[in-house]
């Protein structure tokens, strides 16, 4: 399964492709390190193993985007839980949410006259990030072209294109601790616009009750099945 099947946008909705996905979700204290990596391969692995370890996640995000003319900045909480299910509940533009329940992925804004509802198999691109963050995923077979650098505050970039994406996104760049944590994430598409997660106050393993992953709409308004907001 490739990191993206495609680019998802309308009327100001960036999917989390990025997700990415995401966060400094650390189960450790935040640059706590075991030595410098050898090379991209050994970081990526150090993610791989730091999130397998994970059943949940709570963190804050930031999510900019640039491009098409447009500059957008948004933020909010993004829940994590094993398995397959992740919310993203914005606080700026209040009330906006994504929201994956393991069977559907939802998507409503205050003032839409309807919520959009998907089958979540058909979200490969949405679900990838996910992989990503719980551990179902080995970064080096799914990136190509894998390097390291180094970055402020004791932490390293991870750069690579997603395999069977090289047209469409250009470069996907994490951001990594030491431990294998990711504090950010950037997607340059082939286009030039850019789309940056931040993840702050993670909370490894939180208590997340299973009806937080429920949409609740307001009165009246009704479910559609249908594509999601492209």
């Amino acid at each position: 399964m490739n990191l993206f099947s495609r680019k998802l946008r309308r009327g100001g909705w960036v999917l989390p492709v990025a997700a990415f996905l995401l966060p400094c979700l650390s189960m450790h204290r935040i640059g706590a390190q075991s030595g410098p990596p050898a090379n991209a391969v050994e970081l990526a692995q150090r993610v791989d193993r730091h999130y397998d370890r994970l059943h949940s996640l709570k963190a804050a995000f930031s999510e900019s985007y640039a491009g098409l003319g447009m500059h957008r900045s948004e933020s909010g909480t993004l829940l994590l839980a094993k398995p397959g299910r992740m919310k993203w509940e914005y606080s700026q533009p209040s009330g906006k949410v994504f929201l994956l329940d393991g069977k559907y992925a939802w998507f409503y804004a205050p003032g839409d006259l309807q919520a959009q509802r998907i089958p979540a198999q058909e979200l490969d691109d949405l679900r990838s990030p996910l992989r990503f963050l719980l551990g179902h995923t080995q970064l080096e077979k799914e990136l190509t072209g894998l390097t390291i650098s180094a970055a402020a505050n004791g932490q390293y970039t991870l750069t690579g294109r997603p395999k069977g994406q090289e047209k469409r996104v250009a470069r996907l760049t994490l951001t990594v601790t030491g431990s294998g944590a990711i504090a950010a994430i950037e997607i340059e598409e082939a286009g030039g616009s850019i789309t940056r997660f931040s993840f702050s106050d993670e909370q490894p393993d939180a208590p997340i009750p299973a009806h937080t992953f429920e949409l609740t709409l307001p009165k009246g308004v009704p479910v559609v099945d249908g594509l999601p907001p492209v």
